[in-house]
């Protein structure tokens, strides 16, 4: 996967600037803000030299109006800010996940087959949380201490240009060390998104798992590597720890250095006349107002690595080619007629190790095609390239005489039907799970497709109905009514093209008969692809594939290969003795 480092000028592009308007209106606030909270350490000097020394009770009473005025100034500015920006900055987080989770459903199906689904939760979840310090109040917040710093700065020097140089100089050496320290940080963060990722996909694989691993008391083995993860995390933070932590000790001892220097070289000065005591309270005031914002910026600087880091990995995703690009599948089809050919069509998951060779093929419109073989010989493969999952890397697929690799995918699928060995369904009711496909059909529509798949024999049972909760993977149903609900869900979809991938193969018999017939419906008139180990189940296809070692090895009717007694008789023949 190609490394991408997000640029300042990227971010300003594509983040800042299309929020310039509120981004700007928050600049203001914090602009507001900050000039009203320099109001005290000015109003210090008056506060000494005239008010004290010289007991004006008039100049007295102008301070504390100011200094209140500036106080209320502040709270206004600091709760607009926060409701302002900080609401952006979460709806711009709620924005982005809605985008990365768009993009990776884009990807094709091999990226899901090669990544953990715990670690793509956390690349749309985790990953662009940063974003918030980008156009939250971080980054006003960063623009503000930089305006406090150069306008106390400036403060400083008319007060006393000496003492300022002596506190220039360790604040240029503490940017420098910053500079350093944020360079090594963002690797670390960038880091931590991927150790993040894979500990939150071991941790969603093990509950998923969760009857496997205390089928074979392997607790202890899933709390082991559990540990090693969230160790390697902890190291990890601690790597980020010592560096922020050293960027923070460094500010303390600097600026210390500073303080110390300038309450020496102070002292000298009053005594020599050279300062009054007002200025030298006041500098001591500006110089702090000028100090912690560094010290924030520090942090917030942090805060934008981690950003930065987090919108590195965002973008990986983002820059990955989606399966239906729009360059290569421009072809729109209607309602297609169901004519399939495959035309020396060869297949690699891995380059150099061919699942399929040189397959030639035609499936009718109407016709059903049955794939029989040994575990591993490619009928998964043809049918992933009959249901567009796969492209080929040799050959072409044609879908009524049109390259299906260049037909667009949302066209094609709409007219496509799956139903497949480990009938995946969704955690909700089944009523939800059988409307998956056509969440608008009509009550009537729903209730044939029950029927039809001999639903409402279970759902009959149960109190709720079609309307019963069926828990993360259906994992309250059984088997065969698992299988059942997932036939009733292609039925419903009244496709085109039609997969079934071992679709009876949890049915008990009595099961299985009710739902060939239903299946025999199903597929009457469509183009259906059938893989089956249970060879019974096929008799009547229009032709039945042999694959072995990703060659058709045997092409026929039941009754042709029967007679032919090849492979076909040989796996017929064995299973009818079991």
């Amino acid at each position: 996967m190609k490394k991408n480092r997000v640029t300042i000028g990227h971010v300003f592009k594509t983040i800042v600037w299309p929020r310039r308007n509120i981004i700007l209106v928050g600049l203001v606030l914090i602009v507001i803000s900050r000039l009203s909270g320099l109001v005290l350490p000015a109003a210090t000097k008056y506060l000494m030299d005239e008010v004290v020394v010289k007991h004006d009770l008039n100049m007295l009473k102008l301070i504390l109006i100011a200094v209140t005025v500036s106080i209320i100034i502040q709270a206004i500015t600091s709760f607009l800010l926060t409701k302002l920006l900080s609401v952006e900055a979460q709806h711009l987080i709620s924005v982005l996940r809605a985008k990365v989770q768009k993009q990776i459903l884009r990807l094709p199906v091999r990226f899901f087959d090669n990544t953990k689904s715990g670690a793509l939760v956390s690349r749309i979840m985790t990953d662009v949380e940063g974003v918030r310090n980008l156009v939250g109040t971080g980054l006003v917040q960063l623009v503000g201490g930089l305006l406090t710093s150069v306008i106390c700065l400036f403060v400083l020097i008319r007060i006393s240009p000496m003492m300022t140089l002596y506190v220039l100089v360790p604040i240029l050496i503490f940017g420098l060390i910053s500079l350093k320290a944020f360079a090594y940080i963002r690797p670390i963060f960038r880091e931590r998104g991927v150790l993040n990722a894979e500990v939150t996909g071991r941790l969603t694989e093990t509950l998923n798992g969760i009857r496997v691993i205390k089928g074979f008391n392997a607790e202890q083995q899933e709390i082991a590597t559990f540990e090693r993860g969230v160790e390697k995390l902890f190291i990890n933070v601690k790597k980020s720890l010592t560096s922020t932590s050293l960027v923070t000790s460094s500010a303390t001892f600097l600026l210390g250095l500073a303080s110390t220097a300038i309450m020496g070289i102070g002292t000298y000065m009053i005594i020599d006349n050279e300062l009054t005591i007002g200025d030298f309270i006041s500098f001591t005031l500006f110089l702090g107002f000028m100090i912690a914002p560094i010290v924030q910026m520090s942090n917030i600087g942090s805060q934008l690595t981690e950003a930065f880091a987090g919108l590195d990995r965002t973008e990986e995703i983002m820059n990955m080619d989606p399966e239906d690009n729009g360059v290569d599948r421009t072809i729109r089809v209607g309602k297609i007629k169901g004519d399939v050919e495959f035309k020396n069509v060869g297949f690699s998951y891995e380059e150099g190790k061919d699942v399929l060779h040189n397959i030639n093929f035609t499936a009718p419109a109407g016709s059903v095609t049955a794939l029989v073989g040994s575990s591993g010989s490619g009928k998964t493969t043809i049918a992933g390239l009959a249901a567009t999952f796969l492209t080929p890397k040799t050959g072409t697929i044609l879908m009524d005489g049109i390259d299906l690799s260049k037909v667009n995918l949302e066209s094609y699928r709409s007219q496509l039907g799956v139903v497949l060995q480990d009938d995946f369904l969704f955690e909700g009711t089944i009523r939800e799970n059988i409307l998956f496909p056509r969440p608008d059909a009509t009550e009537e529509q729903l209730l044939e497709a029950v029927r039809s798949a001999h639903v409402e024999e279970f759902t009959s049972r149960f109190e709720a109905g079609l309307n019963t909760v069926i828990g993360e993977r259906g994992v309250k149903l059984s088997g065969g009514q698992r299988q059942r609900v997932a036939i009733a869900r292609a039925i419903l979809a009244d496709p085109r093209i039609l997969i079934l991938d071992e679709a009876t193969s949890n049915l008990d018999t009595e099961s299985e008969s009710y739902i060939q017939e239903s299946l025999k419906r199903l597929m009457k008139g469509r183009t259906t692809f059938v893989i089956a180990h249970r060879l019974s189940t096929i008799r009547q296809a229009d032709q039945i594939l042999v694959i072995e070692n990703g060659s058709i090895a045997e092409r026929g009717t039941h009754d042709e290969l029967i007679e032919k007694k090849g492979r076909y008789y040989q796996l017929y023949t064995y299973q009818a003795r079991i």
